[in-house]
């Protein structure tokens, strides 16, 4: 290969550097993109209220039981299959995702499914509690305040009755 093949390549290279650059520039030019007022999606998160003197302030969970009494279960199930369903399963003998099944968690231990690597607070409560409507109550309120230390990314769910309406679901799991 000669020199002068050498020029035409590298000329071929500037000449497409200089067509990027210029298409960059009149790309610019030609779109001038609006700034949106607010974020489209509006994630819902809740402020830990603070005492005056800088300490949070523990947020009290309203009883589930009044709730009970009018819960949906057709509601719950499209609560969970919308909030729980990708990452847990329902049915008996499905196998875990990236959460257990929750097939008869209603009256079951902590850490009931053993073929699941549960975070070090799950496990620690395994043998010791059961999940009840109240303490469901309270982990679908906030994970991380019945749960301090779990791998359960899950904000919560705020509504009281949609609260009441996934354990009335869960509790139809038998």
């Amino acid at each position: 290969m000669n020199s002068f093949e050498f020029n035409k390549i590298f000329a071929a290279l500037l000449v497409a550097l200089l067509v990027a650059m210029i298409a960059n520039l009149v790309g610019e030019e030609a779109v001038h993109p609006a700034k949106i007022a607010k974020n489209v999606f509006i994630i819902d998160v809740a402020e830990a209220p603070v005492e005056s003197g800088g300490e949070v302030k523990e947020e009290k969970v309203p009883p589930i039981g009044p709730f009970l009494a009018k819960a949906s279960v057709a509601n719950g199930e499209k609560l969970v299959n919308k909030l729980c369903g990708q990452c847990h399963t329902f049915k008996a003998g499905e196998p875990a995702k990236v959460g257990p099944n929750l097939f008869g968690i209603v009256g079951n231990t902590f850490a009931h499914m053993a073929s699941f690597a549960y975070s070090r607070v799950f496990q620690e409560k395994h043998g010791k509690d059961t999940w009840d409507e109240e303490k469901l109550n309270i982990y679908l309120h906030k994970p991380r305040a019945l749960m301090p230390g779990t791998k359960m990314a899950f904000a919560g769910i705020k509504k009281i009755q949609d609260r009441a309406d996934v354990i009335a679901y869960l509790k139809s799991l038998k």
